[in-house]
């Protein structure tokens, strides 16, 4: 979801200027989650938040970090964004790398790959695919920091500080641009020509998707109901599934595993992708209690079920009244059904597979988004 040119949803009034009001949920639901990542970060042999950290801690970004400090105490959402980087409580902003960790030791040695040694590995991953789960972190970190950019030609002065959301979108442009050039210098160095076309076009879909998502989801969209969930899945998987998915396909691609692996691979992390996003979406459908303030997305699957459910005169309707309307009809039903959907297509790609421990986690991980 996007939330740089938005406002909030909050209790049943629906209230926006320019674009559609949503929050970013970036956390699965479920208490068992945090175990299921802890478990499978053993298994790779290092915490994934460590991914990044040599990136993160570098001379560079702490200059930027310097700059940050200015806006405390100003709405713009790069704070909130540099806050998630030190203190992820749900354990979801390295699961990217962790994914491509997890298959890279689940599909074992490569027996095509004469130039790879297996005494190379470590925890049972080569160098290079570690390498690659770095540089899928760096991409999804550079586009949340892009995400931050706040749309300023509606800024009004009850808004806040103009200066300070100007000097916010700078330090987001120029640390997303960075934490990019990294990542797309680190995947150079891989010196494996398919892979970068693999995370390039990765890469050209997340634009794409946010391209899209700030085009669909404006408020006229919304009100003439031009989403349906067909290109609700389209959508999310360019710009939440492209960057895992192919990641996992090019982890197989760099140790020369056979194209059935690598499209395995990839049909894990788009499912999961998928399947993660609606138990995202579905949080504040099946969590929230009545009268308990609370923040959704007019994007969310289980609302964009519920409007194809209803129709476009009954949607009009009940815009002012959407949380009570989405929870009575079919579309938080209709969102779980997906969910499972996309957690039974992950688990079934990943079944021929030999077992491990790190098959295991990852069928963990595909059986724990459909925990709600």
């Amino acid at each position: 979801m996007f939330t740089a040119t938005c406002s909030r949803l909050s209790g049943p009034g629906v209230r926006s200027r320019g674009r559609l009001a949503v929050s970013l949920f970036l956390g699965s639901g479920s208490s068992s989650w945090s175990k299921v990542v802890s478990d499978a970060e053993k298994i790779v042999g290092y915490p994934t938040s460590f991914m990044s950290l040599r990136c993160l801690l570098s001379d560079e970004l702490s200059n930027v970090a310097m700059y940050v400090r200015k806006l405390v105490g100003s709405p713009h959402p790069l704070l909130s964004t540099a806050r998630g980087f030190v203190y992820d409580s749900k354990n979801n902003l390295q699961m990217r790398g962790l994914i491509v960790l997890l298959l890279s030791k689940a599909a074992g040695p490569s027996q095509a790959a004469s130039d790879l040694l297996p005494q190379d590995m470590v925890s049972g991953i080569y160098p290079s695919q570690r390498s690659l789960a770095e540089i899928t972190e760096l991409i999804h970190t550079a586009f949340l920091v892009h995400r931050g950019i706040v749309d300023l030609k509606q800024w009004t002065v009850s808004d806040g500080p103009l200066k300070d959301m100007q000097l916010g979108n700078k330090m987001a442009i120029l640390s997303g641009d960075f934490l990019l050039a990294n990542a797309c210098t680190s995947l150079a160095q891989l010196n494996n020509t398919k892979v970068v076309e693999i995370i390039s076009s990765a890469i050209g879909d997340l634009v794409q998707g946010i391209y899209y998502e700030n085009y669909s989801y404006t408020e006229e969209n919304v009100h003439a109901g031009a989403v349906d969930i067909a290109s609700w899945e389209e959508q999310t998987f360019l710009s939440h599934g492209a960057l895992l998915a192919k990641s996992c396909q090019a982890a197989m691609e760099l140790v020369k595993h056979n194209k059935e692996s690598q499209r395995l691979a990839y049909k894990y992390g788009k499912h999961l992708s998928l399947g993660h996003k609606l138990n995202s979406d579905l949080q504040p459908f099946v969590k929230t209690k009545v009268g308990e303030p609370l923040s959704f997305s007019l994007s969310a699957a289980p609302v964009v079920f519920h409007r194809q459910i209803v129709g476009q005169e009954r949607w009009r309707q009940e815009l002012q009244q959407l949380l009570a309307a989405v929870k009575s009809e079919k579309g938080v039903s209709s969102a779980m059904d997906l969910c499972c959907y996309h957690s039974n297509k992950a688990l079934e790609a990943i079944r021929t597979f030999p077992s491990s421990e790190a098959r295991s986690a990852l069928e963990n991980i595909a059986s724990a988004i459909t925990k709600f």
